[in-house]
């Protein structure tokens, strides 16, 4: 990289072009720059920033979803009924989370599988730290003169431990299930299709979330088991619903990524 660098300085180079992989990797795009002299390529300080913008607003959104759940709301496009719930009667919770598997699957997409999972480990541990902090925060007494006493603060988060518990459990397998199913089905297509692997690896990830969270909580009392299947139901068709909206999302964003670094079909970013 240095030698690259050393040798454009040596011949007073005034312009250069280099292309996406290796040199991407190597960082020559950014040694090149350091040294004055102006290059047509992609920097690896670019892709290591956008990558970090993307883990903080996964982050952000499986935490949060995490403290809003106790909320719910109703949305009835349909006259439909199943298992004593409307279609959708459902956690304000899941409105972010969708957001989560659109991101991992982006990054799946331009910065591989091992990447992908790191960020799905980060967001474990983001939402155990985030619990702990609640649990700290219950315990202190509220002054007299605090707005928030300790009744109003133990009823809105006194439950967020077991919806954390229940929702890392079935997050931890969702979303390895999500990136495993993605990379399956995107070495199967040769990197093409990417509708065909965000939707198949987000149809079953989520089926299998929603499930898992709802059983949970079934079974710690938080919600009763007769509106069991009328929640596994709406949160599973509501999820497929986003699915579907999110795909030209993410079409649209690898398109750019794709243009930015210039990389071809199937072809991720190293960093």
């Amino acid at each position: 990289m240095f030698l690259i660098a050393n040798y454009a300085k040596e011949i007073k180079a005034n312009f250069t072009i280099i292309g996406p992989e290796n040199p991407l990797e190597n960082g020559v795009a950014d040694i090149l720059w350091e040294n004055n002299i102006p290059v047509i390529g992609p920097k690896k300080n670019l892709a290591k920033k956008i990558y970090l913008y993307l883990a903080a607003l996964f982050i952000t959104s499986l935490v949060v979803s995490n403290l809003i759940f106790q909320k719910f709301f109703y949305w009835y496009p349909f006259d439909l009924t199943i298992g004593g719930i409307k279609l959708f009667e459902l956690s304000v919770g899941i409105l972010p989370y969708p957001i989560t598997f659109l991101v991992t699957d982006l990054i799946s997409e331009i910065f591989g599988q091992k990447k992908a999972n790191q960020v799905v480990i980060a967001g474990i541990f983001a939402s155990f730290f985030s619990l702990s902090i609640i649990l700290v925060s219950d315990l202190v007494p509220a002054m007299d003169s605090s707005p928030i006493n300790d009744e109003t603060f133990s009823k809105v988060f006194s439950l967020s431990g077991l919806a954390v518990l229940a929702s890392m459990l079935a997050y931890l397998f969702a979303q390895f299930i999500d990136i495993k199913i993605y990379h399956f089905w995107k070495k199967l297509t040769k990197g093409k299709m990417l509708w065909l692997r965000n939707n198949f690896s987000t149809f079953s990830s989520q089926i299998i979330d929603t499930v898992t969270v709802i059983s949970l909580l079934c079974i710690f009392q938080v919600l009763s088991w007769e509106i069991f299947w009328g929640l596994v139901v709406s949160g599973v068709m509501f999820k497929i619903l986003i699915a579907f909206l999110d795909t030209p999302l993410l079409y649209f964003f690898v398109f750019l990524f794709r243009k930015k670094f210039d990389l071809k079909v199937g072809e991720e970013i190293k960093i």
